[in-house]
């Protein structure tokens, strides 16, 4: 079963900012998602699991709102929109993890992308599942089985080979800022038999992004000149005025969504606005759907 959706993804908010903070989030969403005519056409909500990081993260992370509880909150704001969210295995003995799933599958959660340890850490540590061992060991209770998909990252081909092999049937790529996915899926097809679902992810870039720099942290692989391009070009799109950002995000789009469906691979659309929704970042949302979207049959 492909999800075939177009997912929103929304970042619970600080536990300090109460329950009527996520209710606001929510109408953000439907009140932005109605003004650009895409009312009706998210499919999903991604929520993701976060966790402390590095302590020069831009923003500082507070105490987040739990999945399930800010889940069960916007639910019933956002109807017939279904469940995504990721989840961090790796600092979860089994039994804690199989109680974790069974709840946000019991919550509605459709599918889970599962997540290891931040990117201080070797892949491997950390005292709980490994995803890649809880993508084997879930497929009766989790039928929806994502990994995180980085098509800048070296050796990431054998990487997803070997989660497809362990039961992933998605990938939630890292935020897209060049056509790279292009090539590394054709890289992939060729060395591999899985075609995976792939959740492209396109995130709007607005002005405050070049004094904060969140994005460029969240993308971030110091001595990879695949990167460096893609935090050039984020400077831009931060620098560009509207009408230049939407151009540039939107050509972007188009290169990449032709190039991914060339190939053969399912696909679904992540859509994000790391600073939070707003009428711009969903009026470029609207004009990528109008090229393509999974959610009709008109192509491009």
């Amino acid at each position: 079963m492909a999800l075939e959706t177009i997912a929103f993804e929304l970042v619970a908010p600080n536990v300090d900012l109460g329950r009527q903070r996520a209710v606001e989030e929510a109408g953000k969403v439907l009140e932005h998602s109605t003004a650009c005519g895409m009312q009706d056409r998210i499919g999903h909500i991604l929520i993701p699991g976060m966790i402390e990081e590095d302590d020069d993260r831009p923003v500082a992370m507070k105490p987040k709102m739990d999945v399930l509880d800010f889940w069960s909150t916007i639910s019933p704001e956002l109807p017939n929109v279904r469940g995504l969210c990721t989840q961090v295995t790796s600092f979860k003995a089994e039994p804690q993890l199989t109680q974790r799933l069974s709840a946000l599958r019991g919550a509605g959660m459709e599918g889970i992308v599962f997540v290891g340890v931040p990117r201080t850490m070797n892949d491997g540590e950390g005292s709980g599942v490994a995803p890649s061992d809880a993508l084997a060991t879930y497929t009766d209770l989790v039928p929806e089985r994502g990994v995180v998909v980085i098509p800048t990252r070296d050796g990431e081909v054998g990487r997803l080979n070997f989660k497809c092999n362990q039961g992933a049937t998605f990938g939630l790529t890292q935020l897209l800022y060049s056509d790279r996915i292009v090539e590394f899926l054709r890289d992939f097809a060729a060395q591999s038999p899985y075609r995976p679902e792939l959740l492209l992810s396109f995130g709007f870039v607005p002005q405050v992004e070049n004094r904060v720099n969140l994005i460029n942290w969240l993308i971030q692989d110091p001595g990879n000149p695949l990167v460096a391009e893609e935090q050039a070009f984020v400077t831009k799109l931060a620098d560009g005025e509207p009408a230049e950002k939407h151009t540039m995000l939107l050509e972007l789009y188009k290169r990449v969504v032709d190039g991914v469906l060339e190939l053969g691979f399912p696909v679904s659309l992540h859509l994000e606005a790391p600073y939070g929704a707003s009428a711009p970042a969903f009026d470029t949302f609207a004009a990528m759907l109008d090229y393509w979207a999974p959610d009709t049959a008109a192509g491009t």
